[in-house]
């Protein structure tokens, strides 16, 4: 029976990342890069399309798990009637190959252990030519080879590798799997013991520069690490989560690849990052937002790949059957193409937003930006889009993305004033009152006193929520008011918000789907900014029961199930965490937009 996703801990070296369930068995894991093809692919299909079983040999009473204070080296307790033991498990931030780093430890008795190690690069496609060697294990596939260092006999089982060892008390028994290139000579081993050591002093000094001092600070602290975690170093990217395909619901079709960066997130991103100290990273995800968008305006993508590559072309992998039977599983992603009117306000905003912190303009941001608002000045915010949501459906006028299209001329005029830029205020002023008056005519349903999902429509949607956040209307304004109500009576399910009403009109494709944790985050900011502090205080504590064991969310939550559901973990779930908890610290009714 597959694992939930919550069963998962994460453990990343900034270029690609693992999954790690209770069970010790490690379920995915691509290589060299996030978005390579997955070594361990058992969390989409079976274990024998790949994962790295670690555990013992004898009935387990009690597995308990967490990550070494502000790190990301991940410990799992397992206690058995014969003794109890930890598999330390990390991944060093990259100075030399890529390396899975696990250590048994024997914490009392003696305890039977079996490992059983099924490498199937390429989505769990290929099967790889194993031979021994001194150190270990060699595995070669193509472009691929795999180098397993351990001292424990293995041997061959089924086209696995297996062992079986005992490990009593003050035993340290080390197993590292690294990758290299087919071509390359084999790289010397790692010493798992000091790799670990080294790996956990790297993140307790990461953290201590987290400068959040309030109630929430681990919750804070685990999301900012969990966050670095996303980040691909070469670039400064984050990708929205390290997984593909995990559903949204759960045997259902809404299955998609985000391992690739949105560039929605960097406003939020950004936000998350310099309000708490992290202005190196912030700096490295705008040099990669600039260097993404640069270019011809009208062919802006919504998302890019780790380097920036705007080509992801999306494809079915038609031999894996998915996550409990989540068909199809998909990489790439079709919605790269989609026009969504909205990401320009968040190019604009993320910009605006590096300034007011004091970061040092970059000499080519402001011709970037330029050429941005001369592509939405000359129609471009007129046009109908796909909206936030990457909806399949028609194109339509959709209200959050106008209220973007006036974002972007918000913050692009103050920019113009804070830094002395020359501009053509006057006439882009005038565009930013035309864009306001519009949406507050065609995107509003006096009869129900609401905003509405898309001009002249009926369906409510929770990007709604960004109105007062991005200052586009004070937080106690009626109109907001009214659409925060309507929110509660329509998109809510215990407690919970959905996005938007799945019907197949809206978006294309069969309804239903979990609660969105980033737009329920957004609900705890508008409840304070309406003065509801004691609601968003309530709400975000029920947010933060969400997170499994060591402090990750997923995408969404199933209310009904009771369970997390789409991908994992999900960086705008935690960038909601994050900037919600900075906010609630503010005085309540206060607003402070993105």
């Amino acid at each position: 029976m597959a694992l939930r996703i919550e069963d998962y801990a994460l453990i990343g070296d900034f270029y690609t990342a693992a999954l790690v369930g209770r069970d010790g068995s490690i379920d995915w894991l691509c290589l060299p890069r996030f978005d390579s093809g997955a070594c361990f692919c058992a969390l989409l299909g079976k274990p024998e399309h790949g994962r790295w079983l670690l555990e013992p040999a004898v009935p387990v009473r009690r597995v308990t798990r967490q990550y070494r204070d502000s790190t990301l080296v991940l410990e799992t307790n397992f206690e058995t009637d014969d003794g109890a033991v930890t598999v330390v498990d990390c991944m060093p931030p990259r100075v030399r190959e890529p390396a899975v780093v696990r250590m048994v430890v024997g914490q009392r008795g003696c305890v039977p252990m079996h490992m059983q190690l099924v490498l199937r690069p390429d989505y769990g496609a290929t099967i790889p030519w194993v031979r021994s060697t001194p150190r270990g294990l060699r595995a070669v596939a193509g472009p691929d080879t795999f180098l397993l260092d351990t001292q424990v006999e293995l041997r061959g089982e089924g086209l696995t590798t297996v062992a079986e060892f005992d490990v009593t008390a003050g035993d340290q028994v080390p197993f590292v799997l690294s990758w290299q290139s087919s071509i390359e000579p084999d790289a010397e081993p790692f010493d798992a013991a000091q790799t670990i050591r080294e790996t956990d002093e790297w993140w307790r000094e990461w953290s201590s520069r987290c400068t959040y001092e309030g109630r929430w600070r681990e919750a804070v602290v685990r999301s900012l690490v969990t966050l670095k975690a996303l980040t691909y170093a070469p670039t400064g990217g984050i990708v929205a989560a390290v997984t593909t395909s995990l559903p949204e619901k759960i045997g259902g079709v809404r299955n998609w690849d985000y391992r690739y960066c949105w560039v929605r997130d960097a406003s939020f991103t950004l936000f998350a990052l310099l309000r708490n100290g992290y202005t190196e990273e912030a700096i490295a995800w705008r040099e990669w937002l600039l260097r993404a968008v640069a270019g011809d305006a009208a062919q802006m993508n919504i998302m890019y790949g780790l380097a920036g590559e705007r080509r992801l072309t999306e494809t079915e992998l038609d031999w894996l059957p998915g996550y409990e039977n989540s068909k199809p599983v998909r990489i790439g992603n079709a919605a790269h193409r989609q026009f969504q009117l909205d990401v320009f306000g968040e190019v604009m905003a993320a910009l605006h937003l590096a300034t007011r912190e004091g970061l040092k303009p970059e000499d080519d941001a402001w011709h970037v930006q330029l050429e941005l608002l001369n592509f939405l000045e000359q129609g471009g915010w007129r046009k109908p889009d796909e909206g936030i949501w990457e909806v399949r459906g028609p194109r339509r006028h959709f209200t959050h993305s106008k209220v973007m299209a006036w974002v972007a001329f918000d913050r692009a005029i103050k920019t113009a004033e804070v830094l002395q830029l020359e501009a053509p205020l006057k006439r882009w002023k005038a565009l930013r009152g035309q864009i306001h008056d519009e949406v507050c005519r065609q995107g509003f349903d006096p009869q129900r006193n609401t905003f509405v999902q898309y001009y002249g429509g009926q369906p409510l949607d929770a990007s709604l929520l960004m109105i007062p956040l991005v200052g586009f209307l004070p937080g106690d304004d009626p109109r907001v008011r009214g659409t925060v109500e309507a929110i509660e009576r329509e998109l809510m399910t215990d407690g919970f918000v959905r996005r938007y009403p799945t019907t197949e009109d809206v978006d294309g494709l069969p309804p239903g789907e979990g609660a969105f944790l980033a737009c329920t985050f957004w609900l705890v900011d508008n409840y304070h900014s309406l003065g509801r502090t004691e609601e968003a205080e309530r709400l975000m504590e029920r947010l933060l029961d969400l997170r499994n064991d060591v402090g990750l969310l997923a995408e969404e939550y199933d209310p009904h199930a009771g369970r997390l559901v789409g991908n994992f973990p999900q960086a705008f779930s935690h960038v909601g965490l994050v900037n919600a908890a900075r906010r609630l610290l503010a005085a309540p009714g206060s607003t402070g937009s993105v």
